[in-house]
Order: C-alpha cells, then structure tokens, then sequence
C-alpha cells in the first residue's frame, strides 16, 4: 500500500516526541531532521521538503508549543496542518456545467499511466451521480485502446463515440459533441493518445483539440508509481498544455507514494480523484485532510463511512434487523453480509482505515481465500439448509464439504462460528429495543 513505509517512520517518529514529556527546541529539530529523510526516501520533491520542514519548525519551535502541557502532540498536530495544506488544503471537485448543458473533459497524459480505463471510472462516477456521460475514442495510434474504452464504457452503461482509427482526434471530437447534442448527453469524456515520453507531435494534437473545441475540464492521469516522474510530468503538461486538475493512478500500488505530496505543490493544480484499484469503481475523491490522516497513521473513518453508505442497501439493512429481532438469521444473510462488504474492497484495507488499526495489522495478513471457502461451502448447501441450518446433520454436512471442495472440519467450523454469531445477533436485538429496554441504532452487522 503506498504511503505504508512513509507512514511507519513518521509514526516511530512521533512516537518518541510524544514520549519525551517536555520538548526542546533541540529535540524538535532533531525530530523534523529524520521527517526530512523520511519524506525524501518516499520520493516527495527536494524543494517540497525542504518547504514543508521550515513552515513546520518555525511554528513548532515557538514558546507557546514548547510550553504546552503536551508540546509533542501539538508538534504532531502542526506536521498534520501543514501536510493537508502541502496536499491542497481542500477538496476540489470538477467543475461541470448545469445540466441542460454539455461539459467537456479531455483526459491526457503519458501511455501506460491508466488514461483509458480512467476515463471509463470517472464516466462510471459521473453516471452515478445522476449525469449523462458519453466516451470518445480519440486514441487512434494505441492497438486495441478503441476496444478497451467500449469494453469498459459497456461495464458502466455509459455509451462510447468512435470512429475507428482513420480519422483525425479533432475531427473525432467534434463529431462526438453533435452526438452528444443530439442524445441528451451532456458530459463529453475525450480519451486522447499517449506517448512513452512527452513530445512535440502528442503536444500539437492535444493543443488542437483544445484551441478548436471549449475544453472545460483537462485532466492529466499520472502514474503514482513512477515516483518522481509523475511530479516532473505534471509540471510539462502544466506548462505546454494548461491542466485543471490530477487524478493519480495505482495508488494502491506497491510505490513509496511522494507523488500525491508533491503534484499539487510543484503544480499548483489539484489532485481531483485518486485510483485505490483495478475494478471500475476504484477511483475516489481525493480528500487533502482525510490523505493526510492516512499518511500519519491517523486511519480514515470518513472514506470507510462513504465505502459503507455508497455499497451498503439501506433495505437490505431493514430487513435483517426485523430478522435479528426475530432470530430468523439465516446462512443467506450471512452470505450477504459477507457480499456486502467484499463489496467495499480487500478486509485489510478496510480495517486500515480504522485509526490506530493500520499499525496493528502491519505484520497480520488476512486471509481473503478463507472468505471465498466459506462463501464455496454456502453456496453448496440446498436453499432449506441455507435457511434452515439446524437441519445440518453429519450426512449434509459430508455432502457439502464435498461440494464446496474442502475437508468437513471447515463446514463444522463455520457452522459453529454461524451459531455463535446468531447469538451475538440475538443480543443485539434485545439492545435493539426489548421491554423496557433503549431502543439504539443498529447499523452495519458483520457476518464474520
């Protein structure tokens, strides 16, 4: 995960400051010394931290820090501020047209960054939020970049504009937007082509494009991964294009993540989205303060409460609290609560946006097998036993485990686990508002 050995420094760091009591000036600069490094070893930009470490010492050496009853953790808060000020201080979204009319979003940046699968995430989020989007194929040159855009364009039920390879990228454009007039479609999304490295020709034909049609929104795609690179790139495109905005991609990745801490500084434009994935729906808002928080080990509530309230049915939630309450929990619930939240993404993910939970599972790794077994055991179960498991007897239990493909131990094990979680439920329900009992809120039960 990126930012994870950024973020165990820093933690190590603010450890031993929280641990000395009172502080010195000394200690704060030796403090911020080993931040420095830290920082520079996650490939931030030299003169980010360089920036970055003197607003932070000249606030966190002043007299009323030093002499507070908690100077470390004020020295903590002040490192927090100034990254979500370093990271663009608020969240930016883009700035799309009311929607009688069409807003036009050209989509650029280097080949092998993600451009094109982007591109059909964010027309995927932009649908979701009640927006008409359509996909133009601009990239004429990458074999099967016309193919891959219709193939994920069909994934998020947003239509796709091409006409082949044979045709100029401007001339594409243009057509597209008497498409889009024509249907009702008013977010134009332009996927445009690439190269290995910035030159003149990718230049002139994005600059094309934009001197001829009213671009609204130009946004670059840049790896994370590349590091530094992505910082350098950022700053071309800005100076020979003119961008509104970033999204970074495979943040998830296995990248040392100084990319996302240096784009908005070196550039001045704004990180509008971050990919966390491969799946369509892994592009999220990027929120300054919330990245800030993850980067020091402060987890990120806010962004597992989004995950829970955009995947999560509100139904569905209903209808198994009328059934805790009245012990009717079943193995299709549990399967479902499972699917639930496999739907918000990897267990380990989720847990680490739980503050104080990343540092716990660092050394821990869940198994996401175990809950593909366990879905393989319920769904080789028949509809009655599904939902009526006290009718699971050793011969059943037998034919199952064969079913699913593994050893009878697994079945009893999960049968037992279910009954103790029915259980747990049927406390719950007496929470839930018994006789005389405060009714509370139940929210989100885990079937695992």
């Amino acid at each position: 995960m990126a930012f994870e050995n950024l973020s165990d420094k820093l933690q190590n760091i603010f450890k031993n400051l929280k641990g000395k009591g009172r502080l010195s000036e000394a200690d704060v600069k030796a403090a911020l010394r080993e931040v420095k490094m830290a920082l520079l070893e996650a490939d931030v930009n030299f003169k980010v931290v360089k920036n970055f470490i003197a607003s932070v010492q000249e606030r966190a050496i002043g007299q009323d820090v030093l002499n507070s009853l908690t100077p470390g953790q004020m020295v903590i808060k002040i490192v927090n501020e100034e990254m979500v000020n370093l990271l663009g201080d608020e969240t930016v979204e883009l700035q799309l047209k009311p929607s009688n009319e069409i807003t036009i979003i050209m989509m650029c940046g280097l080949q092998g960054a993600g451009k094109t699968t982007t591109a059909a995430k964010l027309a995927g989020k932009l649908k979701s939020k009640g927006r008409k989007p359509l996909l133009v194929a601009c990239d004429i040159y990458r074999p099967a970049a016309i193919e891959q855009l219709q193939i994920n364009g069909d994934k998020q039920g947003v239509p796709v504009f091409s006409m082949g390879d044979k045709h100029k990228p401007l001339n594409i454009a243009k057509a597209a937007l008497e498409h889009a007039t024509k249907n009702s479609l008013n977010v134009v999304i332009i996927d445009t082509a690439g190269r290995l490295h910035i030159d003149e020709t990718m230049m002139e034909e994005l600059q094309e494009i934009k001197s001829n049609i009213s671009i609204n929104n130009t946004v670059l795609v840049v790896d994370a991964m590349t590091g530094q690179d992505a910082v350098n790139v950022s700053e071309m495109f800005n100076e020979k294009l003119g961008i509104d905005g970033v999204i970074l991609t495979k943040l998830d990745g296995d990248t040392r993540g100084g990319a996302a801490l240096s784009i908005r500084a070196v550039t001045g434009r704004p990180i509008l989205y971050v990919g966390m994935g491969e799946k369509l729906s892994d592009l999220e808002q990027f929120y300054p303060d919330r990245m800030a928080s993850r980067i020091l080990g402060m987890g990120d509530i806010l962004t597992l409460i989004d995950k829970a309230q955009a995947d999560f049915d509100a139904d569905k939630a209903k209808e198994l609290e009328r059934k805790i309450k009245k012990a009717e929990f079943d193995f299709n619930d549990f399967l479902d609560q499972m699917q639930q939240v496999k739907k918000m993404g990897g267990l380990n993910d989720i847990l680490g946006m739980i503050p104080g939970m990343g540092k716990q599972l660092k050394d821990v790794e869940i198994d996401e097998n175990a809950l593909a077994s366990t879905e393989a055991i319920i769904y080789s179960m028949t509809k009655k036993e599904r939902a009526n498991p006290d009718i699971l007897n050793p011969s059943r239990k037998k034919r199952i485990a064969a079913g699913a493909g593994v050893n009878i131990s697994e079945v009893n094990a999960l049968v037992k686990q279910f009954d103790q979680t029915k259980k747990m439920m049927k406390q719950f329900s007496g929470m839930m508002g018994g006789k005389g009992g405060k009714r509370g809120k139940f929210k989100l039960p885990f079937g695992f």
